[in-house]
């Protein structure tokens, strides 16, 4: 492997030398020539033909880096929904790059099994993936006592900030929701959260406050209902929210199913969606794209949060130190029919 700080003089061309003169980042540099699966062939060419060009014709053989053997475990306690399905798919496809099988425990049956207690026994299982565990942090801080590598997907508590994680910037996607609503005109603004708390729905509060605090306004705890993310939740929260004698002119809800609940509560009461109240849900999953009205959604990165998660786990496999402990992606609003302006009542 070609040392970063190797002096080009003495024959060896240092990874900052190579990246100046080709215009590249060191850390491409540095993954061309260790063999990165992420790296184009032309980019690896360019950078062996300048190794020779920079080393006096002495280009130094790539030296494969410690890999630790054995399956990656993925464990997802949920059905392989149209939210966690993507995301375990992406899983699946970055390990395959990787050279790696994966084991994968999926399934709401095994919602409260131990099997992060067993899994440092399991000399078949090299390193974990974590999607929304349901583990406390200390059964988590157990698992990383055990050096057993593993990153969490969607944390649902917060976990520590020495612990390999990856989320979508939950705040700055509700932020941006409850902005879209206020420059519409909207200030009187339900919002249908998730029970028990996890940390995505914290978050989400704390964005949808802080765009509210920008026209001037305080969060309604009146307005404020908490459930399973599922449609029959936003039926019945969005029904409570509607049947209020000052109903709100616009629900933000947790997810895309949440939604279409909320919804079917308004056609259920006659209410025109957006014309008396509109809609806003978070994932942009297939569903958000078959309502009628088509839903106003904040896209989360399904399949980028399982890429990125494989990938930081394979440079700590390598015996690399992780870049970035908390990996937060950004999502963006999607804006289609079931947003409109605050009506005048």
């Amino acid at each position: 492997m070609i040392e970063p700080g190797a002096d080009p003089s003495a024959g060896r061309a240092s990874v900052r030398a190579l990246a100046a003169h080709l215009g590249l980042s060191p850390a491409t540099v540095s993954r061309a020539l260790n063999g990165h699966a992420y790296v184009s062939e032309t980019t690896r060419r360019r950078v062996q033909d300048a190794v020779e060009q920079l080393s006096g014709g002495r280009a130094p053989r790539p030296r494969p880096r410690p890999r630790a053997q054995g399956m990656v475990f993925v464990r997802c306690p949920y059905e392989l929904t149209d939210y966690f399905g993507p995301i375990v798919s992406s899983i699946a496809e970055t390990l395959r790059l990787h050279g790696r099988e994966m084991l994968l425990d999926a399934g709401g049956a095994g919602y409260h099994d131990t099997v992060l207690r067993r899994l440092p026994s399991r000399r078949d299982v090299a390193a974990a993936v974590l999607i929304l565990p349901p583990e406390s942090v200390t059964e988590l801080e157990a698992l990383r006592a055990s050096n057993t590598p593993f990153i969490v997907i969607d944390p649902r508590v917060r976990v520590p900030k020495d612990m390999l994680a990856v989320s979508a910037a939950n705040f700055a996607g509700a932020r941006d929701a409850t902005e879209h609503l206020t420059a519409l005109g909207h200030r009187r603004i339900g919002v249908i959260s998730v029970a028990p708390a996890l940390a995505a729905g914290e978050a989400r509060m704390a964005g949808h406050a802080s765009a509210l605090a920008q026209v001037g306004e305080l969060v309604d705890p009146g307005l404020i209902r908490s459930g399973e993310p599922v449609t029959a939740t936003g039926e019945k929260l969005g029904g409570e929210l509607l049947d209020l004698p000052r109903r709100p002119t616009a629900i933000i809800c947790f997810n895309d199913k949440v939604a279409v609940g909320v919804l079917q509560a308004a056609a259920d009461r006659n209410l025109s969606v957006p014309g008396d109240v509109s809609v806003i849900g978070f994932d942009d999953i297939d569903v958000s794209r078959s309502t009628t009205p088509k839903l106003t959604t904040v896209r989360q990165p399904l399949q980028e949060m399982g890429r990125m998660a494989v990938t930081a786990l394979m440079r700590v496999l390598d015996g690399h130190q992780a870049e970035a402990l908390h990996i937060e992606l950004a999502t963006e609003l999607v804006v289609r029919s079931s947003t409109g302006p605050a009506p005048t009542r």
